[in-house]
């Protein structure tokens, strides 16, 4: 199944036990905090972890995303009603809104074609207002990260709060121009086995620059990691953008 790990209610769990609050977490709120931005979109918003935690810190929070079973997920966590939780994706989003957007956890990577890729940054522009921020990750193509998601380098366990334990791997089944294809596979402690098929884009920072661009920001900078450092620098292959919304007609 496609996005199974979003969709299907089973390993929406699983999810949720695997991915907890982290350094990127840490940085997203850092950044955030850099400005005033009472009002924010988690778009990806997922099972809910960074957009309760933005409530927390006092904002005006409202998460996007297209995954039923993960908003279910989100909506039945503790503080979930001082959140707007909205199904579905770009065609859901009001005009200048918003001060600031989020797509963390490699949402972006999500969105695979440049026509989709560049509809979705206008769409976020428009949700902004002027001098709204933009802040998302990507990982790095120069990293390589795919190349560990094998058998034996991604293979780890997951344990639910239940206490039950769950074999979870990668496996890579084509890359070609910067397009990953994978399956994740998730062994049960009862013998179930359930899969989860999924396809990323890797964009160079040049790439995420000029689209940015093009879609009505300024890119104020651009990290390569979830301690600020230079791109190409670190163990964390990534590309963490900071833009701003230009003026409209600009």
């Amino acid at each position: 199944m496609r996005h199974a790990e979003f969709e299907d209610p089973r390993l929406v769990e699983v999810y949720d036990a695997e991915y907890v609050w982290g350094w990127d977490d840490d940085l997203f709120m850092a950044l955030l905090a850099e400005r005033n931005a009472p009002r924010v979109l988690d778009f990806g918003c997922g099972t809910g972890r960074l957009a309760l935690a933005l409530a927390d810190a006092g904002h005006e929070v409202t998460g996007v995303d297209p995954a039923r079973a993960s908003l279910d997920a989100a909506r039945r966590k503790a503080g979930a009603d001082r959140i707007e939780w909205i199904e579905g994706s770009t065609g859901v989003l009001p005009h200048r809104t918003f001060d600031a957007v989020l797509l963390t956890s490699h949402v972006a990577q999500f969105v695979v074609s440049d026509e989709q890729w560049l509809s979705t940054l206008r769409a976020l522009r428009r949700s902004l207002v002027t001098g709204g921020r933009l802040i998302f990750d990507s990982r790095d193509p120069d990293d390589r990260r795919w190349e560990r998601w094998n058998p034996v380098d991604s293979r780890r366990p997951v344990v639910l709060p239940g206490g039950d334990q769950i074999e979870t791997w990668t496996e890579v089944d084509s890359v070609a121009d910067g397009v990953v294809a994978f399956t994740r596979h998730y062994v049960f402690t009862e013998g179930d086995e359930l899969t989860s098929s999924a396809t990323l884009r890797f964009r160079s920072e040049s790439e995420i620059r000029t689209t940015v661009e093009a879609a009505g920001f300024d890119v104020d900078r651009v990290y390569g990691g979830w301690s600020r450092e230079p791109v190409g620098t670190g163990e964390d292959g990534e590309l963490i953008v900071v833009a701003v919304a230009r003026p409209q007609g600009r």
